[in-house]
């Protein structure tokens, strides 16, 4: 396993030593539970609270307006969820305020599952009315689109800072700008960009926003929402009142000492990002220049440093994936090839890519502890495997 090259950090990361170091006292001596009122419950407490410090620096909030969740896709539905809930009194068309109700969420074509899913599903249950602004070919939001969909009957824009797979950057600022002129909140998915870009809660002129603990090298089941001050939601679930009321449940202390650990370490590691961009250039560039008819999706937009979302023509990424991890390089692919019929993934479709390039997507995704050398590794072996992918292909055609 040690021989492995990975590079599929936008799925998940690795634990940071330094995270597991953090984390271990928690689990063998300072176990109390953070409610409790002796000395092992103050100190689990002290923790907790410590740690929401450490979170609010990396997201530049207060520490109050952090509370802990299991991941990015519980910290999207609840503000989804919760927001609807809290503003909507269904037995009428009125919001409890009195005021016109506001039933309508903007989105985009390319978020993730956890947002779109959930608002599909709420279309279809007539919670909600819902607006998805398109992208173009290069991964650009539609400003002007996205302006004439926000209007006074809109409750909620919610857009991701980073997007997963192509890493293209989202301007989300001047969208909160067009939400808030209406009287609109603002919803920033900022679980890919999170350790990657500085975040910062007015900046970005966010509401809302949610991080996931393991895209950074915390624990996987551990991640962040931020709630701007003066707002609230109504929580998913109900029990014994931990983190504001908003989040029942006995917190998980090492996974929020070591989120807190990741959040450090990430802020630390902000300078030297563009060591890690500069990997990635060479990743793109060699791979360009050495495999014929491939192509970067995404490049013409700015981007996160670490992802290079690179499309072989002609070539079924599902094979190229299998054919890089049989010499030791993890990656990803969006498209996926269900009885012999190839489906590209939803990110591919909404830019408009040909079937012949969105169905050869493969995502290459960097970290801090990536190096050079693995990089040269990583091109020789695709240098290889596409040409035999598409050989292969064409053997069986």
């Amino acid at each position: 396993m040690s021989s492995l090259i990975y590079l599929d950090n936008n799925a998940t990361t690795r634990v940071a030593d330094e995270v597991v170091s953090a984390m271990t006292p928690y689990y063998r001596d300072l176990f109390g539970n953070a409610h409790a009122i002796h000395t092992l419950g103050r100190q689990s407490h002290d923790a907790v609270e410590a740690a929401r410090e450490e979170v609010a620096l990396l997201l530049g909030c207060s520490a109050p307006e952090v509370i802990f969740t299991s991941c990015g896709t519980e910290g999207n539905a609840l503000v989804i969820r919760g927001l609807l809930d809290r503003t909507t009194d269904r037995t009428t068309d009125r919001t409890t305020d009195g005021a016109p109700e506001r039933k309508k969420v903007v989105t985009t074509s390319v978020e993730h599952p956890s947002v779109l899913t959930l608002l599909y599903a709420l279309q279809r249950a007539g919670a909600i009315e819902l607006t998805v602004v398109p992208v173009d070919a290069t991964g650009s939001i539609d400003l002007d689109a996205m302006r004439e969909a926000i209007d006074e009957r809109t409750l909620l824009v919610s857009v991701m800072l980073a997007q997963n797979e192509t890493g293209v950057l989202h301007p989300v600022a001047r969208i909160a700008g067009l939400a808030h002129a209406q009287g609109a909140l603002m919803h920033v998915d900022a679980v890919q960009a999170a350790g990657k870009v500085p975040l910062a809660q007015d900046d970005l002129g966010a509401d809302f926003i949610t991080i996931s603990g393991h895209k950074f090298h915390a624990p996987k089941g551990v991640g962040a929402l931020t709630i701007r001050k003066g707002l609230s939601l109504q929580p998913l679930w109900y029990g014994g009142g931990q983190e504001l009321g908003l989040r029942s449940g006995t917190e998980p202390v090492p996974s929020i000492v070591g989120l807190a650990t990741a959040a450090r370490l990430a802020r630390e590691a902000l300078a030297s990002h563009e060591r890690i961009r500069a990997l990635r250039d060479r990743l793109e560039s060699e791979i360009l220049s050495r495999v014929e008819d491939s192509s970067v999706n995404g490049s013409e937009q700015p981007r996160l440093g670490n992802t290079a979302n690179i499309a072989f023509h002609d070539a079924y990424a599902d094979e190229v994936v299998r054919a890089l991890d049989a010499a030791g390089i993890c990656v990803s692919a969006g498209a996926a090839c269900h009885s012999g019929k190839v489906e590209p993934s939803g990110t591919m479709k909404a830019m408009g890519k040909p079937l012949r390039i969105a169905m050869g997507a493969v995502r290459f995704s960097l970290s801090r502890y990536t190096t050079a050398e693995e990089i040269d590794r990583a091109v020789e072996a695709t240098a290889e495997a596409v040409p035999r992918v598409r050989r292969t292909m064409v053997t069986a055609s």
